[in-house]
C-alpha cells in the first residue's frame, strides 16, 4: 500500500466511525518558537495550577519521544455540538454534558488503529487530552482549522464544538498541507464576551478562565465570581457561544456525547438540594466526575450567593 492509499484509507476510517474532520501531520519536533510559546506561557504562570503542563515538556516538544519511531501524526475531530440551547436554565459546559470524551474519543481512535493494523504492519498509540501533545497545533499542521482568538481550534464552516485526538503511528503517509489561514479576521467577539477577562488580543491567562476556575481550581473561588459565572456551574462556553463560526454548528450525531434525562430534567431547585448520590448518578460516567462532589457543590454555592 502506498503511502497516499494509506492515508485515504485512514481518513475513510475516520469518516466512518464519526470523526468530523481528519488530517495527517509528518512528525518533526516542534518548531523553537512554539515550544518557546508555550513554554514562556507556563513560565510566566499563566496555567495557575495545572501544573502537569510543567511535565514532560520533552515529549510535548518532540512525538518521537511519545512514540518510538514515530513518522505520522492523524489528527482528528469529534463534534459535540448542542444545537439549540437553553442558557437561562442552571447548567454546566457543553463538553461535558455526555459521555466522558476521553473515552469516547480514544475508543474510536484505537478501532482506528486497528483498522491501520488490517492493512499495513504499524504500531502507534491514541492521544485525548491526556498525555503532553500540542494538540491544536498538530490539528493545524494537519489541515484541520486554525487557532481563533478564544484559543480554540476553529474547524471552516464547522466552528469549534469538537474534542481533538491524536494517532500517532510508525509508518509514512501523504501528508496534508498545514493551515496558515487565520479566518478571525477583525472578529473580537470572544474577547468582549470574556466575562473575566480571560482573554486578550496579546494571550489568554487560565488563572482568569471560569474554565479553570470551577473545574482545575481546587481552592477557594474569587470573591463575587458567582456572578461572573452566570447559569454555568461548570465550565464557560461564552467564548464559543459568540463565536460566528459557531452559529451554524448543528447537533451531533455522536449520541453518547448528548445529555441524558438525568441531567436533562434537573431544574435550579434541584441543583441546589444536589446530594452525593444524585451526583454519582449524573456524572458517574462523565469529565465531570473529576471534578468531585464538594468542587461542584462549590461551584453551585457561588452562583446562589451571586
Amino acid at each position: 500500500m502506498t503511502p497516499k492509499e494509506l492515508s485515504n484509507h485512514i481518513k475513510a476510517e475516520a469518516k466512518r466511525l464519526g470523526f468530523a474532520v481528519c488530517g495527517i501531520a509528518k512528525a518533526t519536533p516542534l518548531p523553537a518558537i512554539e515550544a518557546q510559546r508555550l513554554n514562556g506561557w507556563v513560565a510566566d504562570g499563566k496555567h495557575g495550577d495545572m501544573g502537569y503542563l510543567e511535565r514532560n515538556c520533552d515529549k510535548r516538544e518532540n512525538p518521537a519521544k511519545l512514540v518510538e519511531g514515530c513518522k505520522s501524526i492523524v489528527s482528528v475531530a469529534l463534534s459535540y455540538a448542542q444545537g439549540e440551547f437553553d442558557e437561562s436554565r442552571l447548567h454546566i459546559s457543553r463538553y461535558a454534558q455526555g459521555a466522558d470524551y476521553h473515552h469516547v474519543v480514544k475508543e474510536r481512535l484505537y478501532r482506528l488503529l486497528a483498522s491501520i493494523e488490517s492493512v499495513v504492519p504499524v504500531k502507534g498509540r491514541a492521544f485525548c487530552d491526556t498525555a503532553p501533545v500540542a494538540e491544536r497545533y498538530w490539528a493545524m499542521q494537519a489541515g484541520l482549522g486554525w487557532i481563533g482568538r478564544n484559543h480554540q481550534l476553529i474547524i471552516p464552516k464547522l466552528g469549534s464544538y469538537f474534542f481533538l485526538g491524536e494517532l500517532m503511528i510508525d509508518c509514512e503517509t501523504e501528508y496534508d498541507t498545514p493551515f496558515t489561514q487565520n479566518l478571525c479576521g477583525s472578529c473580537t467577539r470572544c474577547i468582549e464576551n470574556c466575562p473575566t477577562q480571560a482573554l486578550a488580543i496579546d494571550g489568554f491567562d487560565a488563572r482568569k478562565c471560569l474554565s479553570y476556575l470551577t473545574i482545575e481550581h481546587r481552592r477557594e473561588l474569587p470573591e463575587n465570581i458567582g456572578k461572573k459565572m452566570g447559569n454555568c456551574f461548570y465550565g464557560c462556553d461564552r467564548c464559543q457561544t459568540a463565536c460566528p463560526w459557531n452559529k451554524k454548528a448543528g447537533r451531533t450525531e455522536i449520541t453518547e456525547l448528548l445529555p441524558g434525562e438525568a441531567l436533562t430534567t434537573m431544574e435550579k431547585e434541584d441543583w441546589y438540594a444536589l446530594t452525593e448520590g444524585k451526583y454519582k448518578e449524573i456524572f458517574g460516567k462523565s469529565a465531570v466526575e473529576r471534578a468531585g462532589y464538594e468542587q461542584l457543590i462549590r461551584n453551585i454555592e457561588a452562583i446562589k450567593k451571586g
